[in-house]
């Protein structure tokens, strides 16, 4: 009876979430119980040839994956890269970009390369550059409309690259747009954003539209976070209005589903790391909704742009923001820890699916800009 007492308590107090196992009584799991019951596990490996963050990690058809640039402390950037092998689980160096970069984007193309543009080292660029993976060099090619850092990426149906918003020369927050055209290698402006953006998502939908959340323009005291979304449509060249997000955010994450629904997480209003968020939330292209998720994330996390991935079995996996991983599982909309301790924050790492359905992730820094070198990889 005492038992019995206590759990209905525990049933009064605290946020559940129930779980059923077949021939077992009902469970009641709290927020802070939903730690132990964790999915998947990530393991240390041998560490990168550099210390690396705000750096891009792609996965190539041979089944490696490129890490280029970055930065290892205040201002400039890294020109070195270096090349996983998922056999060895190793790193090598390879032919540096021709110049240092962190900031970036790095894009697969339907061809096999990569398209390396913008970024920051010292200067905002507008060179661009494409990495061949069958002779391991780099190529520049026609230089970008705009020079910017901070930008997002997004690989169209039709083989260009949508490139949008960032900050660029005189720290001027951007709104244009433009498109690379690995027919031509070169650049040409589309259409413009409904506000200057950085630090915001750009994901592919199922439509061939591109989905851009978020962001911010400003520094400090005048900075201005947006709860705005907006779609560009390839087909006309413009953006177009998309609703507004649940809450303002800046410096998040945002993966589409394998139902097409896009997971947004994390990110942090205007006290940045302090006003980081656990929360989460789902756009639903299909009605033009947000929805907040019933159960938030673990741990509050920002900075974790590109660290949220789609993983095989439909659940996403969350590597960057914090020292541990976790995963969201759209079937029970229930985030749950990851086995496995990274030591420390990871802010602007990198999180890439391998081929066989593993997730490398590499560097980041931590408090005071303590860049790593570190890696790991997680299997579910």
């Amino acid at each position: 009876m005492r038992n019995a007492k206590k759990e209905v308590s525990l049933f009064l107090m605290l946020v559940t979430t129930f779980i059923f196992v077949p021939g077992c009584r009902a469970v009641v799991v709290t927020d802070e119980q939903r730690t132990a019951l964790n999915d998947g596990v990530v393991s240390a490996i041998r560490n990168m040839t550099a210390k690396r963050a705000a750096h891009t990690a792609t996965l190539l058809g041979s089944g490696k994956v490129l890490i280029a640039g970055g930065f290892v402390g205040a201002g400039g950037g890294l020109s070195s890269v270096e090349v996983f092998d998922p056999a060895t689980n190793a790193f090598a160096l390879a032919e540096s970009m021709t110049t240092e970069r962190s900031g970036h984007t790095a894009t697969l193309l339907p061809n096999g390369k990569v398209l390396i543009s913008g970024g920051y080292n010292g200067d905002y660029l507008n060179s661009a550059e494409v990495y061949d993976p069958a002779t391991n060099r780099f190529t520049s090619v026609g230089r970008m409309v705009t020079a910017r850092s901070g930008h997002v990426a997004a690989l169209l149906n039709d083989g260009k690259v949508l490139l949008a918003g960032g900050v660029g020369t005189g720290w001027t927050f951007l709104a244009d747009a433009e498109l690379f055209d690995p027919q031509t290698n070169s650049f040409m402006a589309t259409g413009q954003m409904a506000a200057p953006r950085e630090s915001h998502t750009a994901t592919l939908l199922n439509d061939g539209k591109v989905f851009i959340t978020g962001g911010h323009k400003g520094r400090r005291a005048d900075i201005t976070i947006y709860t705005s979304a907006e779609i560009y449509n390839p087909a006309n060249g413009n953006f177009e209005a998309a609703g507004h997000l649940t809450v303002k955010r800046h410096k998040h994450e945002a993966t589409r589903l394998a139902d097409g629904r896009i997971l947004i997480i994390g990110g942090s209003d205007e006290r940045d790391g302090d006003g980081a968020y656990r929360n989460a939330e789902i756009f639903n292209p299909a009605n033009g909704t947000f929805t907040t998720v019933r159960s938030n994330m673990n741990t509050a996390r920002y900075k974790l742009q590109g660290t949220a991935i789609l993983l095989k079995n439909g659940k996403v996996l969350i590597a960057g923001g914090a020292n541990r991983a976790e995963v969201f599982d759209p079937a029970t909309n229930i985030f749950s820890f990851a086995d496995g301790d990274m030591g420390t924050k990871r802010l602007f790492a990198t999180a890439t699916l391998l081929q066989n359905g593993k997730v490398l992730i590499t560097g980041g820094y931590h408090d005071g800009n303590n860049v790593s070198a570190n890696a790991w990889v997680y299997r579910a």
